[in-house]
């Protein structure tokens, strides 16, 4: 049985391990056929669907107050811009989750960390973003190989709550990678993200294609949402 969507998160089984805070976060979303991202997904895990169809997200904000064990917030390397490409997943003990297929970030450290710990496609770039009067603007360009991402999004007034695709594409609490060979789930918790609506106003990208998703970023988006942000709990990797 697939575990309900919900927008309160599960509390976590023990003590969190790290939090994170993610602040001025973009969520840009299209609809793709699941025959297509079945390919992309860890063994054991099928793509998720809601509305007829699987999504893709690309999405973009900044990390920081980044802690480790009850650690106090790490200075500069636990703080940049990411932007990342992510599908959504299901197991078969019905537990829904984010697949990464690819998250760009500029501190060195927090890539090889991120990669080292649970094998989580960080790859180091130049990430930046900037916000006025109602615009954000993020870039990435990866240091080594191709990889490229320039977004501009206006952000609406207009709140989005109780609305299902929204909650779909946001309200996830954990996220599926491949250790040694083996699925694992790492859970996370947060408080419900505060949404509004949003538009994408410029997109110049080349992640997508890079994950294996070609011809997508030509493409208008079926969602575009914004949130100020949350602080995020991590627990424990389970099997």
């Amino acid at each position: 049985m697939i575990e309900p969507i919900s927008v309160s998160a599960p509390a976590l089984e023990g003590r969190a391990v790290a939090s994170q805070r993610w602040s001025s976060v973009t969520f840009v979303h299209w609809r793709v056929e699941a025959s297509v991202l079945a390919p992309l997904m860890p063994a054991g895990v099928r793509p998720d669907e809601h509305d007829g169809s699987s999504w893709v997200g690309l999405i973009a904000f900044y990390l920081d107050r980044a802690t480790l064990y009850g650690s106090p917030p790490v200075p500069f390397f636990g703080a940049f811009t990411e932007v990342n490409v992510r599908l959504y997943g299901v197991d078969g003990r019905g537990r829904r989750g984010v697949v990464f297929l690819s998250l760009e970030a500029s501190r060195l450290a927090a890539v090889l960390s991120a990669r080292a710990a649970f094998s989580i496609p960080y790859f180091w770039s130049r990430t930046s973003q900037a916000e006025g009067e109602g615009r954000i603007e993020y870039h990435s360009q990866r240091h080594v190989g191709p990889g490229r991402s320039h977004l501009v999004a206006r952000v609406g007034t207009d709140p989005v709550v109780g609305e299902a695709t929204a909650d779909f594409l946001t309200a996830r609490w954990g996220l599926f990678t491949t250790r040694f060979g083996r699925t694992i789930f790492l859970p996370n918790e947060h408080e419900p993200w505060p949404l509004v609506t949003a538009t994408v106003e410029f997109l110049d990208d080349t992640l997508l294609e890079r994950a294996g998703i070609p011809g997508l970023s030509a493409r208008a988006p079926d969602s575009v949402l914004f949130s100020p942000g949350v602080t995020t709990w991590f627990g424990r990797a389970r099997s």
